[in-house]
């Protein structure tokens, strides 16, 4: 039994044998649970200062609607850039627009307008830092740990569903929502001296690709050619497009469909973020992510999110809500590894940012539909909704599997061994 679990341990937390990768993920662990306090206090202020579910998927829309015009073109500068120096800038950026909006809070300045350039200017900054910190994963632990360190920065990015919400429903009712987005702006700076403190060294990085014309578009066709990256990218779209807009439907579904408040949201989304964290710790133990672990949890995930659109009670909800959590991050943990261990290093900035642009900037478009869709029929449609996008998507690849397989790597491509598509 003992030798079980130190050998579970063992894999499951491969890549903390690395320093620097080490220094990331304990920066991580203080930061996130911030990100989750400002994106409850955020939501929550939009809904205290409008009370419309409109505003909401609008709030939710300017944050991401950067990453949608422009996602690509962060991917580019991804590959040109040294991403550790990058990334410091980034987020850097990030903790001083936090503070910005915690002192407006504070101070009882603040606007809804106010709260909607914020979202735009931390898009902005997104577009930069989000393919940079998604492919510098690569670079920390090199190709044999990728899955592992993928699968780890999802466990602290769920584990902090669980308590960071819990902590910012309780901050909420106790001194008010612009301390959340303080301890946020002042969590940014953890993850800055995490990066200075690296040894550079040690990082597997290739050369930044030179500038070229038309690199965007080679990226495109990079991705679309291959069937292995190009199934990911579809399912993260229709996923993000209609799925993951948790911060527009629980607060709808804790205020008008349980009767309830702040507490009750943030509980949603801890319960949430219990299933999560389960799904990531799953991820990182596998040495392997495969194409039928992404569909196959894709569509336990669309009939998990229709049990939850039925659910009666705010406790039922919640129950339900924890598989959810497992399945969603699950698929999105594979659907990541996959597109990093697929793509070559040259092209990894720009894959990357496809993937976040599928899986964030889609949110520009989803969370107004979604919001105004809720608005008027009820949280319950918007959970239904997402459901039934992402059983479609699923069942659409679904045939696919074992008809096609990867493209052999070749050139610098054969730094990372391709999955299978089974």
């Amino acid at each position: 039994m003992i030798w079980a679990v130190r050998t579970w341990f063992n894999t499951t937390f491969a890549s903390l044998r690395i320093r620097n990768y080490r220094l990331f993920f304990i920066a991580q662990v203080v930061s996130t649970n911030g990100t989750w306090m400002q994106r409850v206090g955020q939501f929550w202020l939009v809904l205290h200062l409008t009370g419309s579910g409109v505003d909401l998927g609008l709030t939710a829309a300017f944050q991401t609607i950067p990453i949608l015009l422009f996602g690509t073109w962060g991917g580019l500068v991804a590959d040109r850039s040294d991403k550790r120096i990058l990334l410091i800038g980034t987020q850097a950026a990030s903790g001083l627009l936090g503070l910005v909006l915690g002192l407006l809070t504070l101070t009882d300045k603040v606007e809804l307008w106010m709260v909607y350039a914020l979202a735009a200017c931390l898009g902005a900054v997104n577009v930069l830092d989000n393919p940079a910190r998604q492919s510098f994963v690569g670079e920390m632990v090199g190709p044999e740990y990728v899955s592992n360190a993928v699968g780890l920065n999802s466990a602290v990015f769920t584990s902090s569903r669980v308590l960071g919400p819990a902590v910012a429903g309780a901050v909420i009712a106790l001194v008010g929502t612009g301390w959340c987005f303080l301890y946020n702006g002042l969590s940014f700076f953890a993850v800055v001296a995490g990066l200075l403190m690296m040894r550079p060294k040690e990082l597997q990085q290739g050369l930044p690709i030179v500038r070229g014309p038309g690199q965007i578009m080679e990226g495109l066709r990079y991705t679309w050619s291959r069937p292995e990256l190009r199934y990911p990218v579809l399912l993260m779209m229709v996923l993000g497009t209609f799925a993951f807009n948790w911060n527009i439907v629980l607060p709808l579904m804790a205020r008008y469909a349980f009767h309830s408040g702040a507490a009750t949201y943030g509980a949603l989304l801890s319960m949430l973020g219990v299933g999560a964290f389960v799904g990531a710790l799953f991820a990182a133990g596998r040495s392997r992510p495969s194409h039928r672990l992404l569909v196959h949890s894709a569509l336990i995930l669309g009939v998990l999110m229709a049990a939850a659109a039925v659910a009666p009670s705010a406790l039922l909800e919640m129950a339900v809500l924890v598989p959810v959590g497992t399945a969603m991050v699950t698929c999105q943990t594979t659907g990541n590894s996959i597109l990093q261990l697929n793509s070559a290093r040259e092209f990894r900035g720009r894959v990357m940012s496809l993937y976040v642009t599928a899986f964030l900037g889609t949110t520009a478009i989803g969370a107004p539909a979604v919001g105004w869709i809720s608005q008027q029929f009820g949280g319950r449609a918007g959970l239904a909704l997402g459901a039934g996008a992402t059983l479609a998507v699923a069942l659409a690849i679904l045939p696919t599997l074992g008809r096609r397989k990867p493209q052999g790597a070749s050139g610098r491509e054969r730094e990372v061994a391709p999955t299978s598509i089974l």
